[in-house]
């Protein structure tokens, strides 16, 4: 290139670069004019460059300093100067957007043959249910040819059947030590995972919300009455096929359910590929079922139009092959035909075809929870898609447009995921070789407390765990309970107990969990603190690709009410792990992890994980069953003697999920014991916060409102209505809830729909503001509020000062004669509005041991200003 041109205005800069306007001079030196074009000489050009590296768009300033450093330019006007990087930054736009209209386009081509392969897939598909279709007419219409046995085994099926039938009828015992007999099965292998990648041997259905285009992440398909579950999925990455191949490989870093894959023997085939025999463990979702483990083949080969396979499947009696290890307390799974075809796209990336098919032995569950292992969207999300995600993640972060999370890079910042991930699966599955122990329990079998005196061992290699255990001794304590809901989408309630944490967590043990990272531990982890946590900031890190998972720091703000409770005046700091709170995502589990870090947020920093996880179960319609759902998880109810109402299935979606709740302690081994107890009541706490928190999602699932138009239906709440209704007629006289029934249920509904605005609060010494802690539907609605968000209204934010004279006065009264009558007066909502009211009453509300159990307060005939 001998020069660049430059022409006045914003555009122009295109063909003719080396060219500039200038007008004819004795001299030779260029000048601004509209004359003629002249050039600019190489040393020039390079000059401009240089600075265009620096700064594409230098100021008035820093162009004048150009010219006088640089004595080629000092022939050059400031304003050709200016226009020409004007020009320049065009050439620059226009580059990056040719570049970017041909990935699209790219993008685009590949995208287009790929639907061309599924529509030619769908239709061989339709030819072979036509197929079967007049089969079945032709044996229904005459019976002379239609088999007499009508049994549900006999009815004709379709030719995958008859395929999956086949493909199980035992072969010959392979020699183990045999190179041969092992490649055999691989060939097998090898066919029967191409005829689901991209023939008819399963019946596909896409899920829904998955739409292909040039930014999605593929098309992603489930099985439809095949053995075992499957899913499917085609998608383009920026990726070169052997680094895709080598992630696939690497299942521990994107199958957040495997525990171990270890490759027992490698042996290299004729044609070039490689056969692996492997051993993997994989976690169980709850504590409710038995971890799952696989004896594989895992066959590595090219094709001859340049693509690469890797596909595999379990070693049996009926494949032959040599025969795998077993472990204790471990349920043998099996991995049918399944694997990855990934092909090179012109330009550069790969196209990948991803089969998983499995048969996890759903029989070996409960019944309840067998829709966890027969369903395909939750195996398509946990597997299909995950892996399809993590290798479109692995290309945008190599392509460097991935900004840095505080100063880390991604790789960093996944490890810390993983490590989330993986420490909350440990606690909730308690391996024996982790070094995991049950401890005895209090008779009551609702919360499981295990103990790990292992800790090195727990914690891992890369991880220095020694600010955790002092040199008295210590370990890890993990309190763990499971329970079922009814009709709560596992997003919504994922998402509420992530942004309200003061719903559900006790700060006396984030205080202690917190502690435990400091020299000096916070030894007695009594009940809960008389400070208070004051609001939570949450500090992102990094997110994925789609934002289906996201990392970040929370940090919560201390406050301490005396001296000797400055343990929580410092900030407390978590690193949170968030998944799964998109509701169209069909089968996604939610999960929140979280645990507690130190200020410096080392790199290798222990890491003690606790959380929830959320799984939503496939919706059953036969109420016998939902039923059964809800007797299984009845020791969790909060109360003895707890039970609910049989929900009506024909009026109720029915839906249900799965929650799994683990929280990890460490603890020196003189406070064990302490420390066991206050980890079960905290987790039965929790237990009930997340069962009170579920009531009130339930019936608002399509606007995500909490809100709650009918009564609490929980054992505290039948008792709370008694003690609220016997104490009003103990003090005044009078009857509060006129009932023709003296049931629990009778009272509660006359509190929940009486016509004046009851509500209780806390009625406990050192409190700095008593808390609401009930109110009935009218009491919500003067107070413009929910259940959940009512524990954050403090009675003297509502009174105006009138009336926190009024019954600062009469308090004394109520406390010796048990009520008070209070005058009319105004008292504010939680959204502001004035609210008045003809006239209060307020009186103790007495227990079953007639000791006082909250305040209750009335306000009648109340109304909005």
């Amino acid at each position: 290139m001998a020069g660049a041109m430059v022409v006045h205005g914003h555009g122009g800069g295109g063909r003719d670069r080396d060219r500039d306007r200038s007008s004819p001079g004795g001299s030779g030196a260029p000048q601004v004019d509209t004359g003629k074009y002249v050039r600019y000489t190489p040393e020039q050009v390079d000059a401009l460059e240089r600075v265009y590296s620096e700064c594409p768009k230098p100021s008035s300033l820093r162009r004048q300093q150009l010219i006088r450093e640089c004595p080629i330019l000092s022939n050059i006007e400031p304003k050709q100067i200016k226009v020409w990087f004007q020009n320049r930054r065009c050439r620059e736009k226009q580059r990056k957007e040719a570049s970017r209209l041909q990935t699209v386009n790219r993008k685009l081509s590949a995208m287009n043959k790929l639907l061309m392969e599924e529509n030619d897939r769908l239709q061989k598909q339709v030819s072979r249910l036509v197929y079967e279709n007049g089969y079945m007419r032709t044996h229904l219409n005459n019976p002379s040819v239609a088999t007499t046995d009508t049994s549900c085994e006999s009815v004709v099926t379709s030719g995958q059947h008859q395929q999956q039938q086949n493909a199980v009828v035992p072969r010959p015992q392979r020699d183990a030590n045999n190179p041969a007999g092992l490649l055999a099965i691989a060939e097998e292998t090898l066919a029967e995972f191409l005829s689901k990648a991209t023939g008819t041997a399963v019946d596909w259905v896409q899920m829904v919300g998955m739409k292909p285009g040039p930014d999605s992440i593929g098309i992603i398909a489930v099985s439809h009455n095949c053995s075992g579950v499957a899913a499917r999925a085609c998608g383009l990455v920026s990726l070169e096929p052997t680094k895709v191949a080598e992630i696939l490989k690497d299942r521990p870093s994107w199958y957040r359910d495997c525990r171990c894959v270890d490759v027992l023997q490698i042996i290299p085939t004729g044609n070039g590929g490689t056969i692996e025999l492997i051993y993997m463990q994989t976690y169980a979702p709850t504590t409710l079922a038995a971890p799952r483990d696989f004896w594989i083949l895992r066959y590595t080969s090219g094709l001859e139009d340049g693509s690469l396979v890797i596909c595999e499947r379990s070693l049996t009696q009926a494949t032959g092959g040599p025969s795998g290890p077993n472990a204790p307390n471990f349920v043998r799974a099996e991995v049918l035909p399944s694997g990855y075809l990934i092909r090179p796209c012109e330009g550069g990336g790969s196209m990948i075809h991803i089969v998983d098919h499995v048969d996890l032995d759903a029989w070996s569950v409960p019944e309840v929870l067998r829709p966890l292992y027969e369903s395909p969207k939750i195996l398509a999300q946990k597997m299909t898609i995950a892996a399809l995600r993590h290798i479109r993640q692995i290309a945008h972060e190599s392509s460097g447009e991935m900004p840095y999370g505080g100063g880390r890079q991604p790789a960093v910042l996944r490890t810390f995921s993983q490590r989330l991930s993986r420490g909350f699966n440990d606690a909730v599955n308690g391996f024996l070789d982790d070094g995991w122990s049950l401890m005895s329990s209090d008779r009551a079998e609702d919360v499981t407390i295990a103990i790990n005196s292992s800790p090195n061992k727990l914690a891992g290699s890369h991880v220095n765990p020694s600010q955790m255990f002092t040199a008295i001794g210590g370990g890890v304590l993990c309190a763990k309970a499971s329970m079922l809901l009814q009709n709560v989408p596992p997003a919504l309630l994922v998402r509420f107990l992530r942004e309200h944490r003061s719903e559900w967590a006790d700060p006396g043990v984030d205080a202690y969990s917190a502690a435990a990272l400091r020299a000096s531990p916070y030894a007695v982890p009594g009940l809960r603190a008389s400070g208070f946590m004051g609001s939570q900031v949450i500090l992102p890190l990094a997110h994925t690709l789609e934002h289906e998972e996201f990392l970040e720091v929370i940090r919560l703000e201390g406050h301490s009410l005396c001296h000797d409770e400055v343990v929580l005046s410092r900030d407390m700091y978590l690193l949170q792990l968030c998944s799964g709170v998109d509701e169209n995502a069909a089968g996604a589990c939610a999960q929140l992890v979280f645990a507690p870090i130190d200020e410096s947020f080392a790199d290798d920093a222990p890491l003690l994980p606790s959380g929830f996880r959320v799984i939503p179960l496939d919706a059953k319609t036969d109420a016998p069953s939902a039923t059964r759902t809800l007797d299984l998880a009845s020791t969790l109810e909060v109360g003895p003697g707890g039970t609910r109402a049989p929900s009506d299935a024909s009026s109720t979606s029915n839906t249900r999920s799965v929650l799994t709740i683990a929280f990890q302690f460490s603890y020196e081994n003189h406070l064990r014991e302490s420390v066991a107890a206050m980890a079960r009541q905290y987790v039965r706490t929790v237990v009930a916060s997340v069962q009170r928190v579920a009531m009130a999602i339930a019936p608002s699932r399509p606007g995500g409102q909490l809100e709650m138009k009918n009564p609490p239906g929980s054992p505290e709440a039948h008792t709370l209505a008694r003690w609220i209704g016997r104490s009003y007629r103990f003090h005044t006289g009078a009857e509060l809830l006129c009932t023709e029934s003296q049931s629990a249920d009778a009272s509660l509904k006359a509190l929940w729909q009486h016509s004046d605005s009851i509500m209780c609060c806390s009625l406990k010494v050192g409190c700095a503001a008593p808390v609401f802690t009930f109110a009935n539907q009218a009491g919500l609605d003067m107070l413009e509020t929910t259940l959940i968000a009512l524990q954050d209204i403090s009675l003297e934010k509502i009174l105006d000062d009138d009336g926190r004279k009024a019954l600062c006065s009469e308090f004394p009264k109520i406390m010796q004669q048990g009520f008070a009558y209070l005058p009319g007066g105004v008292c504010v909502s939680s959204m502001g509005r004035p609210v008045s009211y003809e006239q209060a009453v307020a009186w103790k509300v007495l227990g079953d041991d007639d000791a006082p159990h909250c305040l209750a307060f009335m306000f009648v005939n109340w109304s909005f200003v």
